[in-house]
């Protein structure tokens, strides 16, 4: 472990200023103990998609290059703007009004010259499977709003038999959800398709994701503009979600166990210190889950939401 000093007969050793300089081994070597180096040459094998490079996507890119996954496909049309400041880890005052994808890749890099990495901006029906050839591992940050987009990418994962793996940042907390290839789907779990309106989407997508709501003693919904995208949201449960997403992907990506996919569900809220685990056997069809929706459509109704 380094020391909060430095001794007066240390080297200082600078940056490579070039790739012959750059060592792969020697970057990771610190993982050693916690991932083999047979390990370690798997993840540089691997390739990875992020669709959404801002709060939880762009950390995702980052958390997942110092692991030392080699190559990963990402997307986001956006650019960066001041509102992006306060969780997104590309947001800067160098950065403002450039795409965010764009400056991603490039802050992936300087961490890993030798990465692959193809960049993408919208995700459409018709470049979804470019995004997904040859990827092991589908990660989500797409805006919490932007159903049709993460359903998309999604039943496109299941359907090449690609783990999917969403982590969403909830008040100060981070809710995820696995899903494997040959278990329950997305739209399952969700209980979604194509005939619901927007608003019962969201909401199923909500309750879904935190049957827990832990996050509910404090958050004030009245803040949320599902018109305008906008919500409560804040760095720290950004830099949760990278952490747990990180961790089920190297599981995926290595074939460590346990990995325990929808059904089942996690919150970690780290300001009431609680974690959320459980299995919903039928997902948000379940008796519980409908009590649920109900009861939240009701309230987002009494809070003035319009869809």
């Amino acid at each position: 472990m380094s020391g909060l000093g430095r001794s007066p007969h240390s080297d200082v050793v600078g940056p490579p200023s070039t790739l012959e300089d750059w060592s792969y081994d020697d970057a990771f070597s610190r993982h050693r103990g916690l991932i083999s180096v047979e390990e370690q040459e798997q993840l540089r094998g691997k390739r990875v998609a992020i669709v959404g490079q801002g709060g939880v996507g762009g950390i995702h890119l980052i958390t997942l290059t110092r692991l030392g996954v080699g190559g990963f496909h990402i997307a986001d049309p956006d650019r960066f703007e001041l509102s992006n400041f306060n969780r997104q880890y590309g947001a800067n005052m160098r950065t403002l009004g450039r795409n965010k994808a764009d400056i991603m890749a490039e802050e992936a890099r300087a961490i890993n010259p030798e990465l692959h990495v193809q960049v993408f901006e919208a995700i459409t029906p018709e470049n979804v499977g470019a995004l997904l050839d040859g990827v092991d591992v589908l990660l989500d940050g797409i805006d919490f709003f932007s159903l049709e987009t993460r359903r998309l990418v999604f039943g496109e994962a299941r359907r090449r038999g690609i783990w999917a793996i969403t982590a969403g940042p909830i008040g100060f907390s981070a809710a995820w959800i696995v899903f494997s290839p040959t278990g329950m789907s997305f739209d399952e779990y969700f209980d979604m398709d194509d005939t619901m309106d927007r608003a019962d989407q969201l909401i199923a997508f909500v309750i879904g994701l935190t049957p827990g709501a832990s996050h509910l003693a404090y958050m004030d919904l009245t803040q949320v503009d599902p018109r305008s995208g906008r919500g409560p949201s804040v760095g720290l449960a950004c830099q949760l979600c990278g952490g747990v997403a990180a961790a089920e992907t190297l599981k995926v990506l290595l074939g460590r166990s346990p990995i325990l996919p929808a059904p089942w569900y996690f919150q970690f809220d780290a300001y009431r210190q609680r974690l959320v685990k459980g299995r919903l056997r039928w997902g948000n069809r379940s008796p519980s889950q409908r009590l649920k929706r109900r009861l939240m459509k009701k309230h987002l109704a009494r809070l003035g939401w319009k869809l």
